[in-house]
């Protein structure tokens, strides 16, 4: 969870910015990254009776997207001198486990949402029952999937990676994230320490144990594990700054789902406390200070450095 620290940082401080290096494509890593994942859980997933359900889990699992969370889980893995083959179990469960969210988040009694990435919610396809069952499903072979998929890595670090899996998705973290953000739909009270909660837990949390579960899973020592702790933390937030921005400033076609959804559930967001353009200024403050904690890494580190900057930049 996010420190009182990385807590000051989203209000005020300003973090010495990191050369990204000279030569390195940040489009292509992303690419090459992206289609190694998308291969893996492809195959991860079989049609089997019942049918339905695994075509529900299948349908949003292989729906497209950024692939950001797995991607991450890599990168760490391959700075602490891991491999892409020893990560890329925990990096398909984390896609699962985030997919899940994904589904249960776009339910008439969440967010209700007919549109994610670009097609029909898996609710207006399947129905809200199988919706509600393939996300329980893909939680449940999340973990499933690491444990007997994972190969090279030393049965105690797994351990720490399941824990840090639970923890991001339960309650004291994603769940417990997405309680309160529904509690506060609607009020005109909620203060910018509440909207901090609901979103280290609801959307950094997980961002957070995908890019932890990489190094644990490659043996990083405590010190790296807390450093990246503090990217991610950096990185999770800027994240959502730059999504509560882009409710506002994007079209449906650039977001891939209904845009203007915040305003419409009269939701509390962090251009509702600052304006867009200081919106936009908070999360290019947390994406220095995440890029100033990869910055001893040097090139190693280059590309989580330009991970942090695509997240403030991208337009979707």
């Amino acid at each position: 969870m996010t420190s009182t620290r990385d807590q000051r940082t989203v209000l005020a401080d300003t973090s010495p910015d990191v050369d990204q290096g000279i030569g390195f494509d940040l489009a292509a890593y992303l690419t090459d990254r992206r289609l190694l994942v998308e291969a893996a859980l492809e195959s991860s997933i079989k049609v089997i009776h019942p049918e339905t359900v695994y075509e529900a889990m299948r349908y949003s699992l292989l729906a497209g997207g950024k692939r950001l969370r797995p991607i991450l889980c890599l990168a760490t893995c391959e700075l602490m001198g891991g491999t892409i083959d020893m990560a890329m179990p925990t990096a398909c469960a984390l896609e699962m486990i985030h997919t899940m969210s994904l589904i249960h988040d776009d339910l008439p009694a969440m967010d209700n949402d007919d549109y994610r990435r670009g097609k029909l919610t898996n609710h207006k396809v399947f129905g809200e029952d199988v919706a509600i069952l393939a996300g329980d499903g893909l939680l449940a072979y999340a973990f499933e999937f690491v444990v007997t998929q994972t190969q090279g890595v030393p049965a105690e670090q797994l351990l720490q990676v399941i824990a840090r899996m639970g923890r991001a998705v339960g309650a004291a973290g994603l769940v417990g994230g997405q309680v309160v953000d529904l509690a506060c739909e609607g009020k005109t009270d909620v203060s910018l320490e509440m909207l901090n909660f609901i979103h280290t837990h609801k959307t950094a949390a997980l961002l957070e144990a995908s890019v932890v579960s990489g190094a644990i899973l490659a043996g990083a020592s405590e010190t790296d594990v807390q450093r990246l702790t503090h990217y991610a933390e950096n990185i999770g937030l800027a994240f959502q700054i730059v999504d509560d921005v882009l409710d506002i400033t994007a079209t449906q076609e650039e977001l891939g789902k209904t845009a203007g959804k915040d305003l419409l559930a009269k939701k509390v967001t962090y251009p509702s406390f600052w304006g867009v353009e200081e919106s936009r200024q908070r999360a290019r403050q947390l994406t220095d200070a995440a890029k100033a904690e990869v910055a001893p890494y040097g090139e190693k580190g280059i590309p989580l450095a330009a991970i942090a900057d695509f997240i403030t930049t991208r337009t979707h």
